[in-house]
């Protein structure tokens, strides 16, 4: 008795190998988040732990030490410095550390993009850096999200007038950004929390919790 192959069509199997594909990256896009986070998550974890766990245990006796003890004294020494960083007493001493640092070749850079960048995301930049704006352009008519970074453009007297401020364009996914000096009157404030705006940019609108609100409606 012989039997007969019967072979997919291939229009069929095309479909079925894109609707895997679709159901993969489906999942992708929820896998990988979870992933990184916790990946970061225990890399910091992991780096308390070896670094000042490490050292707890060097200076003090083994049975006061349990595991995880590195994680909690990293937390407390960032709470610990945040809360010198808000004080008077302490902003000096920061200070001129952020000064000399920033004088350091190849430190100041990496250091400073960093410490700007967490600055602005704290929100402890002062107020101007919490100004989310849209601005409109005609050619090509679109509107822009962008962050008002500086209104004190003093030091560029012969260039800029006092009625302009620098606003920041990130690109979606960070891979770039850049500042353009614009007169204030073509801003139009955003009622939008900050960390919202910058998700909703850097992530190209698909992860936005608050539409923007445009203010003059």
């Amino acid at each position: 008795m012989m039997y007969r192959r019967h072979w997919l069509p291939m229009d069929t199997i095309m479909m079925t190998f894109r609707e895997l594909r679709t159901i993969f990256l489906t999942g992708l896009a929820v896998v990988l988040p979870i992933v990184v986070t916790l990946w970061v998550l225990w890399w910091i974890g992991a780096a308390f732990e070896t670094f000042l766990g490490g050292m707890y245990s060097a200076v003090i006796p083994e049975r006061y030490y349990f595991p995880g003890l590195g994680i909690l004294l990293g937390i407390a020494l960032t709470l610990a410095v945040g809360f010198m960083a808000k004080a008077l007493l302490f902003r000096s001493l920061f200070a001129w550390w952020d000064t000399v640092l920033n004088r350091i070749p190849l430190v100041k850079t990496i250091y400073g993009a960093l410490g700007d960048f967490m600055r602005l995301v704290s929100g402890d930049a002062g107020e101007q850096f919490n100004r989310v704006v849209i601005v409109e352009f005609d050619q090509p008519a679109m509107k822009l999200i962008g962050f008002v970074t500086r209104e004190d453009l003093s030091q560029f007297p012969d260039l800029l007038d006092d009625s302009e401020v620098a606003v920041y364009f990130p690109m979606s996914y960070q891979v770039g950004g850049y500042t353009l000096f614009l007169p204030k009157s073509r801003l139009q404030p955003v009622n939008m929390r900050m960390e919202d705006a910058l998700r909703f940019v850097l992530t190209a609108g698909l992860s936005a919790r608050e539409a923007p609100v445009d203010d003059r409606a």
